[in-house]
């Protein structure tokens, strides 16, 4: 993972650079194999702080690993970064900072290495940034490092500008040497983090590369797609590959054909509401399948932390029963978490009088031929109230997660008006009372009204 830190070009003064990190704090999530205890309580407490002040207080990077190599049963995996933090230190104490042997860095790699399995995630992050953070000679880190950081970031919803952009530079400078395989992982978190590098050769590569690789491994061509999809930066030359007949054809008998096909529909999803311009073949709809057809699997796993069940209480006892439909699947497939009819005047309607669903394709033409003209216009608009949870979010908080932002833009451009609930202001509700005061104000700032609460 350290590869990079024990070349023999690497200078001592570009090492304290990288190494000057933010001070550490030990992060606690959960005992390791070794016993962890959280730091500042339990019988070997002593120890281990006392561990981390001699890591603190080391005069040279030769001090340094013999404290971490001669009390092996103290060490613990947040001494990894404390560890890191001092060597940067020393190295940054003078104008001309001695030089570090290279077994030195090989010793410390080697320690850290073998420690991996029992990193938290504060202590990984804090190591990958110090695999990475040299992008000046990107050839010397391996793929399965950068595929490494790659799902690390995705995993763990973590958006750093720095860091992206690393894996960004190390695709394009490592094109060549790169299958499609390898480069759906590489691409995979700025999907799904919702961020498009700055590298300029970042989409020509993966435009290349689509090129060469897009009939030898159908699913990563496809994943790969999805990724741009939720970047909103689609090439036209690989929709025409995947919706050619010869390519829908071979998909179709191998294991993984339903999974291609529900990401085709997406992306046919994406054409049809987002690239006006294109003109090529386009998934046919017999093959198509529904997008999402049930709450994502992230939704799933954490409802009991999900604001979802107390909405809907304060929904039934605001608006009563009828007046809304959770969990409803619109056209092509996305699930909606609250949805409402509302009358041009703004009343809002029982559902059951209603069709719930807006036309879908919402274009008057597809494909070059005339929709069916509706003999009534239909007045209702459809309000979607969409949760904004905590995981919904990259970790910083601020960006929604790619999948979460194509979802609700895709809505809006069919005609769906969004109401969005972030998890900000529904933590601070109090209780129902409180909640339902609170719908009642979204609602009414949309010009929505209703009768007596309850129905």
């Amino acid at each position: 993972m350290l590869r990079v830190l024990l070349s023999a070009q690497a200078s001592a003064a570009r090492l304290s650079g990288l190494l000057l990190l933010p001070p550490v704090q030990p992060c606690y999530l959960g005992p390791s194999k070794w016993g962890d205890r959280p730091p500042g309580g339990g019988p070997h407490a002593g120890p281990v702080q006392g561990l981390q002040r001699l890591l603190e207080q080391a005069r040279s990077p030769g001090e340094l690993l013999r404290w971490l190599g001669q009390n092996p049963t103290k060490v613990r995996p947040h001494h990894y970064p404390v560890a890191l933090r001092r060597l940067g230190q020393l190295l940054g104490s003078r104008p001309q900072p001695p030089p570090v042997e290279q077994a030195t860095l090989q010793d410390l790699s080697q320690l850290i290495i073998r420690n991996c399995p029992s990193f938290d995630i504060h202590t990984i992050h804090v190591c990958l940034h110090l695999a990475v953070l040299l992008e000046a000679r990107p050839e010397e880190l391996t793929p399965h490092v950068m595929v490494l950081l790659a799902q690390h970031l995705a995993r763990h919803r973590l958006r750093e500008p720095q860091l992206l952009e690393a894996i960004a530079h190390f695709l394009v400078v490592q094109e060549a040497q790169l299958n499609s395989k390898v480069v759906q992982k590489l691409v995979l978190p700025f999907g799904r983090l919702n961020y498009l590098p700055l590298e300029q050769q970042f989409m020509p590569c993966l435009e290349r590369i689509l090129a060469r690789e897009a009939g030898l491994a159908p699913l990563a061509t496809v994943n790969i797609l999805m990724s741009l999809c939720q970047l909103r930066c689609l090439p036209f030359r690989a929709l025409h590959f995947v919706f050619s007949p010869g390519f829908i054809n071979h998909i179709s008998g191998t294991p993984h054909a339903l999974i291609v096909r529900r990401y085709l529909s997406l992306l046919d999803t994406a054409v049809e509401l987002e690239l006006p311009g294109y003109r090529g073949p386009r998934l046919p709809r017999r093959q198509q399948v529904p997008i999402f057809p049930q709450p994502l699997i992230t939704d799933r796993a954490r409802c009991k932390y999900s604001h979802k069940d107390i909405v809907a209480e304060g929904l039934r006892q605001l608006l009563g029963e009828e007046k809304y439909r959770q969990d409803l699947t619109v056209p092509p497939g996305y699930c909606t978490d609250f949805l409402l009819c509302v009358s041009s005047s703004g009343a809002v309607l029982p559902v059951r009088t209603q069709d719930p669903f807006l036309p879908y394709p919402p274009r008057s033409c597809l494909q070059g031929q005339a929709a069916p003209q509706p003999t009534t216009r239909d007045p209702a608009q459809r309000v979607v109230l969409m949760l904004r949870e905590r995981w919904h979010f990259c970790r910083d908080g601020r960006v929604l997660l790619g999948s979460r932002a194509l979802r609700e833009r895709h809505l809006g451009l069919m005609g769906y008006q969004l109401l969005p609930l972030p998890f900000e202001e529904l933590e601070s509700q109090r209780g129902l009372p409180q909640l339902k005061s609170y719908l009642r104000q979204k609602l009414q700032a949309l010009g929505l009204h209703w009768g007596p609460e309850g129905g």
